[in-house]
This record gives structure tokens, C-alpha cells and sequence, in this order.
């Protein structure tokens, strides 16, 4: 998925909790994207809200980051959901 205004603040969210639940894990960039079967391109372009993940991707990043779904996505349990859907 392209880099629009409309999922930058999801992205940016969501990108977020993924880098900070793969640094608590000790992996980098690559390693992840090893473990999830995608290019580290892919995930650097997560992390930095540029690329959303689909469906499938965030329930393979939750197995590769040994943690719930829950755990990636919880974060908008506290935003605002209304101001960063898209219009």
C-alpha cells in the first residue's frame, strides 16, 4: 500500500508498536523480516507508517514477535479513532 495522508497517523501508530515490541525482542529490522517472510524493506516502511500491514502480515509479525495480536494493535485502545480513519 502506498504512503498516504489518510493511514499516516494509523501507520505511524501502529509502525510505532511494532518497532518497540521488535527492539524489546533483541531483533533487528532483517531478522523479523526473515521471520515473517518479507523483505526488510517492508518492514522498515511499516515502522516508519509508510506501508500498512494487511490482515495476514500482522497476525505473522504477532507469531515472529512471540506476542498476541492484542499486543500490536492495543494501541489504538488509547487514540482517538475518529481523528485517524481516513475521511
Amino acid at each position: 500500500m502506498r504512503h498516504s495522508r489518510d493511514t499516516s497517523a494509523v501507520g505511524a501508530l501502529l509502525g510505532t508498536r511494532i518497532r518497540e515490541v521488535r527492539l524489546k525482542r533483541g531483533l533487528s529490522q532483517r531478522a523479523l523480516a526473515e521471520r515473517v517472510g518479507i523483505p526488510q524493506t517492508h518492514v522498515s516502511a511499516m515502522e516508519l507508517g509508510i506501508q500498512l500491514p494487511n490482515l495476514l502480515t500482522v497476525l505473522r509479525l504477532a507469531v515472529a514477535l512471540e506476542c498476541k495480536v492484542t499486543d500490536l494493535v492495543r494501541v489504538f485502545d488509547k487514540a482517538d479513532l475518529q481523528s485517524i480513519l481516513p475521511k
